[in-house]
């Protein structure tokens, strides 16, 4: 039978012929498509029935109404599990959504400086790039010459070096400070101390908030 189709039976009892996009679209081998000489098969309760070839374990699938699902084709032999196709491809899916629910997206947040800027709005753009270090996010530090600034690059480049020296351990630096244009940019990314410093733990409590009142 060609890959990514099944067998199915009609309402007249007929076998026939289904394609099946989700066995395709994920190169699972089930039932009639597993081609191995023989495999090594687990039942729907975990338990070995040992090497068998794969038309006596999918009989004994289908005696219990389950497929025979290829789970690890790169095993000698291949491993494959009487289950529920259907059930297999939800908790492949759900356990697969949760992985990439966990995953961490590092985006670039933009804090924008001028040569003018004043000691307070500096600590303010500093302690926003700080913030989005420690949020796992990378941050682009960029200052904007403007008509005959340009003469004075060397100002925009004491405040870029200086955000990097303020920041510290917090951050490490992923681009040097460089000129693009007008623009003189530099790029942050947090530091690994910061990607695995614990999370703070809530404090244990004291004996007198453990201790049973009294009668």
């Amino acid at each position: 039978m060609p890959s990514g189709y099944t067998r199915r039976a009609d309402p007249s009892g007929r076998s026939t012929i289904a394609f099946d996009k989700r066995a395709a679209k994920s190169f699972i081998r089930i039932n009639d498509r597993i081609r191995a000489r023989e495999v090594r098969v687990i039942d729907e309760n975990g338990e070995q029935l040992g090497i068998l070839p794969p038309f006596e374990a999918l009989k004994i699938a289908r005696e219990r109404g389950l497929d025979l699902v290829e789970v690890s084709p790169n095993a000698v032999p291949p491993v494959c599990r009487i289950q529920d196709y259907g059930r297999f491809l939800y908790e492949k899916e759900k356990s697969e959504r949760a992985a990439r629910k966990k995953q961490k997206v590092i985006t670039l947040k933009e804090v924008k400086f001028s040569v003018t800027v004043d000691e307070h709005d500096y600590q303010t753009k500093k302690n926003q790039a700080v913030r989005f270090l420690q949020e796992g996010d990378k941050v682009k530090a960029s200052l904007r010459f403007r008509g005959r600034q340009m003469a004075h690059r060397e100002l925009g480049y004491a405040i870029i070096n200086r955000l990097i020296q303020d920041i510290g351990e917090t951050g490490v630096v992923e681009f040097m400070p460089r000129m693009e244009g007008t623009t003189l940019h530099a790029i942050l990314a947090p530091s690994k101390k910061q990607e695995q410093q614990p999370k703070p733990k809530a404090p244990a409590p004291s004996p007198q908030q453990t201790a049973p009142a009294a009668q």
